[in-house]
């Protein structure tokens, strides 16, 4: 084997800003998607709205830990348990009463 074949391509700083672009690109894609599911199921009575609503609310979470990792500052991760929290308590009301 010739040496060239043995190395493994490197992700160079222009790959992580990629990654990263598209992540956040598809977790805003997943909120926008979300807030139109609600939208629908409140217009039809669907109680869905409330399980729809807490991924709203989990994703918003998400995208503030994702923040605190990069930038270290407590208000992001404070704010983010809130929305978490909020998040998780709605998601719970609809696995009781549907």
């Amino acid at each position: 084997m010739n040496q060239q074949s043995k190395l493994k391509p490197v992700k160079d700083e222009r790959d992580e800003q990629i990654d990263i672009r598209s992540k956040g690109t598809a977790l805003e894609f997943v909120i926008a998607a979300t807030q139109v599911l609600t939208i629908m199921c409140l217009v039809k009575g669907n109680p869905a709205w409330k399980g729809s609503f807490a991924l709203l609310f989990i994703g918003g979470a998400a995208s503030l830990f994702y923040k605190y990792d990069k930038y270290e500052e407590k208000p992001y991760m404070q704010v983010g348990i809130v929305l978490g929290l909020i998040g998780a308590a709605l998601l719970f009301w609809f696995g009781i009463t549907g």
